[in-house]
């Protein structure tokens, strides 16, 4: 008997052992991120042990309320930020172990940025070309004048802001300032393109414009897009949007593209709970209120579900 328990033990510690990595196929990769500020002796928690995962190729949407952690989440894949505690990788590199020149190298070969300032985004004495062969310029590549000059080109084009090539910011309207930002952040070929809020600040049909020019990007490119929003409307365009709450992903949602037995093509979006690695579940305040759930519940595993009840203890 005990020579079979101890086999059985062999086994699964050798299963456990060759199972894949958390995130060994996604090309961003957050696993139980920590971020701590310390403000006049009081500690914060900005992230509290977040998952998250991206596959290459995403377009994808952030969204959760102000001081929800999102823009910390942000900062730290742009390489601008250092995580407290956890796991962070974004294309091979080890966000937490990279030194300062590790670092700027990263944000200027692996990521690019668009802020929702439209002045962050561009230098203003620089014309729209100038702007967006500039990162080329500080990184060294593509290499040579005419082969920078067609990136330029090709990237105004694709964006629709070929007519602000010779222009400066301050010519520029809004949107065509955010489209250039964008082709800005684009220069260098980054295996990720990070945008906070980047339709806050134009209005509804501008916003529209700019997020087809995300779109173009990730479609022609393949680059992988994720996008901080309070917008319902640009939330609603990508396949995955996730909410952060309270410095974790809490929900999810799915859309995809289905087609009827008339042939009709329509969108379907399903919300699910997201269950991290440590087991956690944020389950919907207005779900638990209905319910009056606090501090405890009851579990009961079933054979195809766990139920959840309201704990009916009587207090002593």
């Amino acid at each position: 008997m005990t020579d079979t328990t101890l086999e059985q033990l062999e086994k699964r510690a050798t299963a456990h052992r060759d199972r894949p990595s958390y995130g060994h196929d996604a090309l961003i990769t957050c696993d139980r991120l920590v971020r701590i500020f310390a403000s006049d002796g009081v500690e914060v928690q900005a992230l509290q042990g977040l998952d998250l995962l991206v596959k290459d190729g995403e377009l994808m949407a952030l969204v959760g309320a102000s001081g929800s952690g999102k823009s910390t989440l942000m900062n730290i894949l742009a390489g601008l930020d250092v995580p407290s505690a956890g796991a962070a990788r974004v294309a091979g590199r080890d966000l937490l172990a990279m030194d300062a020149k590790a670092r700027l190298r990263y944000r200027r070969e692996v990521v690019g940025f668009v802020w929702q300032q439209t002045a962050r985004n561009l230098l203003p004495y620089l014309t729209a070309a100038q702007n967006v062969a500039l990162p080329m310029q500080l990184s060294g590549g593509p290499r040579g004048r005419r082969r920078k000059a067609e990136r330029v080109r090709e990237l105004l084009s694709m964006l629709g802001v070929a007519d602000c090539r010779d222009r400066r910011p301050a010519q520029m309207s809004g949107g065509q300032q955010q489209r250039t930002a964008i082709a800005v952040a684009l220069a260098n070929s980054p295996a990720v393109l990070l945008a906070d809020e980047p339709t806050g600040e134009l209005d509804s049909a501008t916003g529209e414009q700019v997020f087809a020019a995300f779109r173009r990007a990730n479609e022609e490119l393949g680059t992988t897009i994720v996008i901080v929003t309070h917008d319902q409307a640009v939330a609603g365009e990508v396949r995955r949007t996730v909410a952060i709450r309270d410095g974790r992903t809490s929900s999810e949602v799915l859309r995809r593209t289905e087609i009827d037995a008339q042939g009709q093509e329509s969108v379907v979006a399903r919300e699910y709970a997201m269950l991290d690695r440590a087991g956690r579940l944020q389950l919907p305040a207005d779900y638990t209120a209905a319910l009056g759930m606090e501090h405890r519940v009851m579990l009961e595993l079933e054979q195809d579900h766990i139920g959840i009840w309201p704990d009916t203890t009587p207090e002593h």
